[in-house]
């Protein structure tokens, strides 16, 4: 029970603290709607079609396809800056590593992912 108090604390706190700015929102911030703030928001342009519109998954599947592979990708500055006390067993790794990541991505450009026809 010792270790899990300080923990209950802060979760008690950030709850509290979450609420309090929510409820602060809602009774000090402004009501008036307008038609303007109705309006959706698409960077400053006039809306074109309706806000509800279907996308294909294609865009969702390279979005998080580039987010995968630039995550891995990121692993590699670490390695970069301790290359040298890693020496002979880091470079394996690394090279297994990279062998894996270019694999998937052959294997995603295969398979047509990567296609935006």
């Amino acid at each position: 029970m010792d270790t899990a108090f300080p923990l209950f604390l802060m979760l008690l706190f950030a709850g509290g603290l979450a609420g309090a700015m929510l409820a602060m929102g809602e009774f000090i911030g402004p009501k008036r709607l307008t038609s303007i703030k109705l309006e959706p928001f698409e960077c400053g342009s006039t809306p074109i079609g309706p806000g509800r519109q279907r996308f294909n998954v294609k865009f969702y599947l390279v979005a998080m396809l580039f987010i995968i592979f630039d995550v891995e990708v990121v692993f590699l500055y670490p390695w970069a800056v301790i290359f040298r006390d890693l020496g002979v067993f880091g470079l394996v790794e690394m090279a297994c590593f990279i062998f894996i990541l270019a694999a998937a991505l052959v294997y995603v450009w295969k398979r047509g992912a990567l296609e935006w026809e």
